[in-house]
Parts: structure tokens; C-alpha cells; sequence
């Protein structure tokens, strides 16, 4: 192999600098001849280049210098694949520079002509309030495509560059072993951008994502473990810390569509701002999502049109079939319901105006979730076109879940359609700890915490806010629940009971 100081200059090889020149052959004649030579890297000076595909080689650096642009060509045949950076089964490659990669992907707005069943419960409401249906889609001049696709590589590196208006996901990794990213600027127009997700890793092992910012249309940073270019593989061993997300679906998604497991995830140090959701937990497909530690994150949500996803809620858990949302599919031919266990979210200030849900389904409870030090506040949001609420934060069908030093509050003139600022149901095996709470109306009938069909909780040390009605009101099954040690000076009650809970329902303590 060559020394790493081996340079090919793409200006060796033919290209010109100049925008309206097509440089395709050029850079791609340097990559090949980095390539031949055992490795090196290959530059392109400041100027202007028009590119389609480039097929990245084994031992390949690729530095785009600052003051450089890579822009992606409108003709479709410059496309073989249908990506701007493309790599196949190889190894030690790498994109960097202070460069920028502008795939200029282009949308135009209409009426979408098809039933979309995964969001036409907020079509039902646009239409019901009157909301435009005109929506967005990429011109048919955007043939671009990923800016990044790679698949089945191994040593990735992609550092410190720009990619701006990607035609489609701006970066799909598929089942790469080693991959870091660090110091990249991801971004695509936010009211328009749909489906130019910022960076999917799917089926990928051993990753490293550090110090980016990422703004686009559709989700920022999504977890699959697909079967686009093959078989079905694990996403696991994932950290990412330092990021900045924006998103008009979710900043950070663990993909509806996994279908065998994405686990042994830490997401740490993370801003979020400006999204229509802010992590989603979402199992549609059948498989296993395990092992996520996510801390010292921040998030701030507000609503997007009709036909995101989200709803302006920083926490979303949603574990179903492809058939419960799409009644064209047959269930007998959906796969098992999936899993989801083993999540820690800490240290987090949680700020939206939509409802925190988090909800497991009735033949695969969440299992063993912990959110520790949390602070959410819900905007009443009280010109919105919909309400989905009614409760701030809301937990059904789970198992052994504990929320420790978690303060909701609200802000702003209250809607008439919010309740409690805690409520679960279904739930074996809960503890509240310092739960510092208020239903959402001063002095309202609705408890600050709800309880329904619960079994075996916990609630001590918590704070009832001033305002508060009753502190916590049990209902349907609800039994062996331990009130210990709460302050509920500020409350009307400590606590109530629909005639069907059992007499003896509360338990072994005091406030």
C-alpha cells in the first residue's frame, strides 16, 4: 500500500472546476487510480463540480476541499445507482474535507392522490377542520437519489463535511461494520423535505456518530435493520453524543420497520429543536428493541403539517403491526407482535405541545424502562388545528417501569381537552418517586396522577403542585398501590377511588 500521503488530484484527471462541466469522469478516474495505486487521497480543489454516481474504492479517501461543491446532476442516466456516493462490499473508505455536497433536491406541492393509511388519521382531521390537503414531493427532475450509499462496507469514515438537499435519505448505510461520523452538517428543507431523512444506519454494527448537526425534512437520525440490498441483520453497538437534531417527523427514531433487533444503543449530550417529535420508540415490524440508554438530551417540539408523523410529542413508544394501521394487510401474515425492553432515559428537559405516549400492546407489554430526572412541559398549543391529548405524559401495557425526580408542568392557557399531567394504564410493577405533578385545569375534577387496571405501584416522595384537585385518583382494577411519603399539602385530596377499585386497594403508607 502507498503511503497516506499519496494525492490524486482530481484536476489531473480532467475536470475543470467549473459547474457547468461534467466532472463524473474525472473524479471517478481518480478514485479508481487511488484505487490501483494500494490507496490515497483523492482532492478536489476549490471550484464547482457536476457530478452523477461515484463509486468509491478499498484504501480511498475522498477530501473535498473547503470552497469546493459537489453538485448533483438533473440528468437520470449520470445515475447507474441511485446515489451520489456509492460503495459496495468494500473496505477503508473514507468522505472529509470542509467541502459541501448539494444534491439539490427539489419539491413541488399537491394533492397526494393515494390513500397513505400510516398518516391518514391526521388526513381524516385536516379534512375535518378544513386544513389544505396539498402536500409535498420531490419534483421529477430530482434523480439523485442518496447522497450516501454504502452497503456491506467495512471501516467507514465520513468527517466534517457539508450535505445539503437531498433528494431522498441523505445518507443509507446498509449492515456496515465500523462506521464513524463526526463533524458533518446535514441539511434539507423542512417543510418541504419529505422523505430526505438525515442518517439511516440499517443493520449496521460498531458505529459512531459525534458532533453533528442535522436538520432535514423527514427524520433526522433513524436505527433499521432492513432487507434492501439482502438479508435482514442486527443494528447493535451504536453510540451517538454531541449532536444538534431538527426534524419535521422525529429527531431521533428507532425505525417502525425493524424486523429482527436494534439494540445496545447510548445516545448522550444531544439538543433537539424544532421537531414534530422528538424520540420515538416504534416497533411495526416483528423484532427485538433492547439495551438504549439515552441522557443529558434537551427537546423542543412544536407541530408540523398534516402529513408528518408526530404530533409535537418529545416522547413517543408505539409497539403494533403493519395491520393494525394498514387494514389492506392480512394479520395471519404479519410477523409475532415485537419487543420492546431495557430503556434508561435520564437527565432530560422535554418541552412540546403534543402528548407523551408511551404505549405497549396487549401481547407484548414494555418491559423494565427507567426515566430518571425529567422535566416535561406541555404548551397547551391552544390554536391547534387538532388535539390528540389528553394526558402530558401517558403509559399503557408495560411492565416494571420507574420514574424517578419527573416534574410535569404547563404552560400557558390550559385547553379544556387536557387531564392529567400522569396517567397509566394496564401497567404491573410501577414506581413513582418524586413525581412532581398537577392535572392540567387549576383546582380541575381530574387527578395530577391517574392510575387505571394498575397493579403493585409505588408513589412516595412525589409533590402535588398547588392548584392540585386530587393527587392520585385509582380507577378499574387498580390494586396494592403504596402512597408513602408525598407531599400533597397543595392538594384538595390525597387521593380518590371509582366505586370498582377494591376498598383496600391503597396500601402500607401515609400522604
Amino acid at each position: 500500500m502507498t503511503s497516506p500521503q499519496a494525492i490524486f488530484n482530481v484536476r489531473d484527471y480532467g475536470a475543470t472546476g467549473q459547474r457547468a462541466d461534467n466532472a463524473q469522469a474525472a473524479i471517478q478516474a481518480a478514485i479508481d487510480a487511488a484505487h490501483a495505486a494500494g490507496g490515497g487521497m483523492v482532492y478536489l480543489p476549490p471550484g464547482e463540480y457536476t457530478t452523477g454516481t461515484l463509486f468509491m474504492r478499498s484504501y480511498v479517501r475522498l477530501h473535498v476541499e473547503v470552497g469546493a461543491t459537489l453538485f448533483g446532476s438533473k440528468i437520470a442516466e449520470h445515475f447507474p445507482k441511485k446515489a451520489f456516493f456509492y460503495a459496495e462490499d468494500v473496505h477503508h473508505i473514507t468522505l472529509e474535507g470542509r467541502g459541501t455536497i448539494d444534491g439539490l433536491g427539489a419539491y413541488e406541492w399537491k394533492v397526494q392522490d393515494w390513500r397513505d393509511w400510516y398518516i391518514y388519521p391526521n388526513q381524516l382531521l385536516a379534512e375535518k377542520v378544513g386544513i389544505s390537503l396539498d402536500r409535498s414531493f420531490p419534483t421529477a427532475d430530482s434523480v439523485g437519489g442518496n447522497l450516501v450509499l454504502f452497503i456491506r462496507c467495512q471501516d467507514v469514515r465520513i468527517e466534517n463535511l457539508t450535505f445539503l438537499h437531498s433528494p431522498s435519505w441523505t445518507m443509507h448505510l446498509f449492515q456496515l461494520d465500523r462506521l464513524t461520523i463526526d463533524g458533518i452538517f446535514i441539511y434539507t428543507n423542512m417543510r418541504d423535505g419529505v422523505w430526505a431523512d438525515g442518517i439511516d444506519p440499517d443493520g449496521c454494527r460498531d458505529v459512531h456518530i459525534n458532533n453533528c448537526t442535522i436538520e432535514t425534512g423527514d427524520d433526522a437520525l433513524v436505527f433499521y435493520d432492513g432487507e434492501s440490498y439482502g438479508p435482514v441483520r442486527a443494528s447493535e453497538n451504536i453510540t451517538v453524543t454531541n449532536c444538534r437534531l431538527s426534524s419535521s417527523s422525529s429527531a431521533i427514531k428507532f425505525c417502525d420497520g425493524n424486523q429482527l433487533a436494534i439494540r445496545n444503543v447510548v445516545i448522550s449530550n444531544c439538543v433537539i429543536t424544532n421537531s414534530n417529535r422528538g424520540i420515538a420508540f416504534m416497533v411495526f415490524g416483528g423484532g427485538l428493541l433492547e439495551n438504549v440508554i439515552i441522557s443529558n438530551v434537551t427537546i423542543e417540539c412544536r407541530r408540523f403539517d398534516w402529513f408528518w408523523w408526530g404530533d409535537g410529542d418529545p416522547l413517543h413508544f408505539n409497539l403494533i403491526q403493519y395491520s393494525d394501521i394498514n387494514p389492506d394487510l392480512d394479520p395471519a401474515k404479519m410477523a409475532p407482535i415485537g419487543i420492546i425492553r431495557n430503556v434508561i432515559i435520564s437527565n432530560v428537559i422535554a418541552h412540546g405541545p403534543g402528548p407523551s405516549k408511551i404505549h405497549g400492546h396487549k401481547d407484548s407489554y414494555l418491559e423494565n424502562l427507567t426515566f430518571e430526572n425529567v422535566r416535561l412541559t406541555v404548551d397547551a398549543d391552544v390554536d391547534a388545528p387538532w388535539r390528540k391529548g389528553p394526558h402530558a405524559l401517558s403509559i399503557d401495557l408495560a411492565r416494571n417501569v420507574k420514574f424517578k425526580d419527573v416534574q410535569i408542568n404547563w404552560e400557558g392557557p390550559v385547553s379544556s381537552h387536557w387531564q392529567s399531567a400522569f396517567y397509566a394504564e394496564n401497567v404491573d410493577e410501577l414506581v413513582l418517586d418524586n413525581v412532581s405533578a398537577r392535572q392540567a385545569q387549576d383546582g380541575g375534577a381530574d387527578a395530577a396522577i391517574a392510575l387505571k387496571n394498575v397493579h403493585n405501584a409505588v408513589v412516595r416522595n412525589g409533590t402535588a403542585q398547588p392548584g392540585t384537585g386530587t393527587y392520585v385518583a385509582l380507577a378499574g382494577t387498580t390494586k396494592e398501590v403504596v402512597l408513602f411519603a408525598n407531599d400533597t399539602r397543595q392538594a384538595a385530596q390525597v387521593h380518590s377511588q371509582s366505586a370498582e377499585v377494591s376498598k383496600n386497594a391503597v396500601q402500607n403508607g401515609w400522604g
